[in-house]
């Protein structure tokens, strides 16, 4: 496109705003409540994703060894453990270990008293174990029964519907993020085309006379192109800016008010969350106004 048609383009853009100033505010509105709600579900996404992530990493999956078993075994299943695709990380907790970490979780660390109840012999002298994590949690189900077909093992144990409570949480979500988007998606684009179809319908006689003069399709169709993606822009840049500081404020409330919540939650950086929001929230926006533009004026500029 030359620099003199880029021009006239965009300054027609705007006269078109202006001329249906309603149906602008309208079908930016609409997109700036889309976004806004997709803001708000992608805030709470990375903020649930996080978490989740965070609850999966302290999800351990205990692999305890036959009574009996030698030290040569043991190393064997820690290689074969190492094998496995879904295994992230391996942690070998001895009996004293395990004894000591029952001490320390149960009595307070009170040595003394627990000696005096069971003496000083380890009741758990054949609780020796690997302690696994994970690298995907919903395939939990099918690594424990590969560690229990091991030669060696006498017990796995997992927190199978922990596991299964986050994989339904993290679908919930997102599923209902992308039945809201869509529905508003579909209204952004029926007011978009219809403030374009006004929009040659005003115009419809300056059209005319452009097209027995030679001017092509495109240069006819650029001005409403132009408009589309500037109310697309607008409404996207509209409800990242408010988010920003929302997300920012809500946070900041939150842990100055309630210090429970900055005890059990760890709040996802709004710098973090929206490094991508940004970016998907103007592509989205453009894209809208664009597509909106595209389709209405590929059925109404032939006049």
């Amino acid at each position: 496109m030359k620099i003199n048609t880029l021009g006239y383009s965009v300054k027609q853009g705007f006269k078109n705003i202006q001329r249906n100033l309603l149906f602008s505010l309208a079908s930016t509105g609409t997109i700036v409540a889309c976004i806004f709600l997709f803001g708000i579900f992608y805030s709470i996404f990375q903020n649930v994703e996080q978490a989740v992530q965070s609850i999966e990493g302290s999800l351990k999956v205990s692999v305890f060894f036959e009574e009996g078993i030698d030290e040569e075994t043991i190393v064997q299943i820690g290689n074969e453990l190492k094998d496995l695709k879904n295994v992230d990380t391996i942690n070998y907790i001895s009996a004293d270990k395990a004894w000591k970490g029952y001490i320390e979780d149960v009595y307070g660390g009170d040595e003394e008293y627990v000696n005096s109840v069971f003496g000083e012999d380890n009741p758990l002298q054949n609780s020796a174990s690997y302690e696994l994590t994970l690298k995907d949690i919903s395939q939990q189900a099918a690594t424990v029964k590969k560690l229990n077909g091991i030669s060696g093992v006498r017990r796995v144990n997992s927190s199978e519907g922990t596991a299964q409570s986050l994989n339904s949480l993290g679908r919930l979500v997102g599923y209902a993020s992308v039945s809201i988007i869509i529905i508003l998606l579909l209204v952004s684009l029926f007011l978009i085309s219809n403030t374009i179809t006004i929009g040659i319908s005003v115009r419809k006689e300056e059209i005319a006379i452009m097209k027995l003069i030679g001017a092509t399709d495109f240069f006819v169709r650029a001005p409403f192109l132009i408009e589309g993606v500037i109310l697309g822009l607008a409404g996207s840049i509209i409800p990242v800016t408010g988010l920003y500081f929302i997300y920012k404020g809500t946070v900041k409330y939150l842990i100055e008010h309630f210090a429970i919540v900055e005890n059990m939650v760890k709040f996802v950086p709004a710098g973090d969350v929206f490094k991508g929001l940004v970016p998907i929230s103007i592509l989205f926006g453009v894209g809208v106004g664009l597509l909106g533009s595209l389709l209405t004026t590929q059925r109404h500029i032939h006049v």
